[in-house]
């Protein structure tokens, strides 16, 4: 199910057109039909409303000027590091050498744009 905030592939006549956020998902006045906001990523940015039924939404054919259009929900993939996905690492293991040996090094930006 396509919700407000995830990232969908918009597809024109079965080939890929562009990425697009979902910013909101409103009702319209017609039952199970929507006002679908979405930030074209692409350049320059824009954004668009369409008013689409919900399972246009969640990726069934639909048409736009006699065109046909397909919203499909974008899945990152796993990574399976526990940090990528938010987690905390399981044991409390040491940080891992660097490549010369000797322990990993912090670097602070802030510091770095000062010198």
């Amino acid at each position: 199910m396509t919700t407000e905030n995830d990232v969908v592939l918009i597809h024109f006549e079965d080939k890929p057109l562009s990425f697009a956020r979902v910013e909101e998902i409103s009702p319209d006045v017609k039952k199970d039909w929507y006002h679908v906001k979405l930030l074209l990523l692409q350049v320059p940015l824009q954004e668009v409303t369409w008013i689409l039924r919900d399972v246009y939404i969640d990726g069934a054919e639909f048409t736009m000027d006699g065109k046909r259009m397909r919203l499909d929900k974008v899945v990152g993939p796993e990574s399976g590091e526990p940090e990528a996905a938010g987690e905390a690492p399981e044991d409390d293991a040491p940080a891992e050498p660097s490549g010369d040996g000797g322990p990993a090094k912090v670097i602070s930006l802030t510091d770095r744009k000062k010198t």
